[in-house]
């Protein structure tokens, strides 16, 4: 018996992004499913495209004030019909074989929630691909979102990820209403004792953020929002957590150590070229571009930093006593 799926994606702003997901849910070699598009308040709705798609999808829209991606997905998820729900970001797009992929696996695994990884569009543009590669390199976040070598600890992302109607019912979705709220979900969904695993062939097209400035404001609070993660859940707090406030630490270092030791300073420079280096080769490599590479030691920087940034605002916020969330 086939799953039906609930497809459930919440919409800020963003109505270009849209249009390409649907369009990729038309292609689909699989056909059991809905989908869901939550308008979170909105100032430039899509409302007009997803009307578009209403003959040839079984599709919904809802519209609701701006109160975040958390409970946008909730009312998504209060309005399906489907056995297992389906959580994307609007700037996804879906190979065709995903929902069959999806279901192929569940089957075989009995798995009651999943995550999957991502990877950059050949369509993409440059910047596209640079800020990709720096959300997945292992000389940045060590390969840990979705690579194929995800432990058992796997922690589902909301740009790909799904749960069954019990984990649903069970965890009645987020609690947050933005900064780490997929994290906190997952954290509950292994709590409670539910199977949860990645599934590496369940891949999407995820086009990120399209300028460094947004980039770096989105880390940011991924480095803050581990600070909420850990005032919630025990042991959410590690060493690993803290590398890139030691990057950010050792870029000043380097840059300042100069001005007491040239040999020193010597030294510490060589080891940040090294790692550019590094980053600057795989990712011209992986890409097929030298654009992309030099884009990726300028997207790596960010990504580190921004992270790095955000979790030391929040760790003196804490140590100060002042509100993190």
């Amino acid at each position: 018996m086939n799953t039906f799926f609930s497809i459930i994606v919440p919409v800020y702003n963003r109505p270009e992004e849209i249009t390409e997901f649907l369009n990729s849910l038309l292609t689909q070699t699989y056909h059991d499913f809905e989908v869901i598009i939550v308008e979170d308040g909105s100032t430039e709705d899509c409302k007009a495209i997803a009307e578009q798609f209403a003959d040839r999808l079984q599709l919904q829209y809802f519209y609701k004030e701006n109160t975040g991606q958390g409970p946008s997905r909730n009312l998504g998820f209060s309005k399906a019909k489907g056995d297992f729900f389906l959580v994307f970001d609007s700037d996804v797009i879906l190979p065709k074989t995903y929902l069959s992929t999806v279901d192929a696996e569940l089957k075989i695994r009995k798995l009651d929630a999943f995550g999957g990884p991502d990877a950059a569009h050949p369509g993409f543009n440059s910047l596209q691909k640079a800020t990709t590669y720096a959300m997945t390199s292992f000389f940045t976040t060590g390969g840990i979102r979705g690579g194929s070598k995800a432990d058992e600890k796997f922690q589902p992302r909301s740009f790909n990820m799904g749960m069954s109607r019990k984990v649903y019912e069970a965890t009645h979705g987020f609690h947050l209403d933005r900064l780490s709220e997929d994290i906190e979900l997952s954290i509950r969904m292994r709590n409670l004792g539910f199977k949860v695993g990645l599934i590496p062939e369940a891949w999407v097209y995820h086009k990120r953020r399209t300028s460094l400035r947004q980039f770096f404001k989105q880390v940011f609070s991924f480095g803050h929002g581990r600070w909420i993660l850990s005032g919630i859940h025990h042991g959410q707090l590690k060493a690993i957590h803290c590398f890139p406030s030691v990057f950010v630490l050792g870029l000043i270092f380097t840059f300042t150590s100069f001005l007491w030791s040239i040999p020193l300073g010597s030294f510490c420079l060589s080891v940040l070229l090294l790692w550019y280096f590094a980053i600057l080769l795989d990712a011209s490599q992986k890409n097929n571009s030298l654009t992309v590479g030099l884009l990726s030691m300028v997207t790596s920087t960010i990504q580190l930093s921004g992270y790095g940034l955000g979790f030391l605002r929040g760790g003196f916020r804490k140590l100060l006593g002042m509100k993190i969330y």
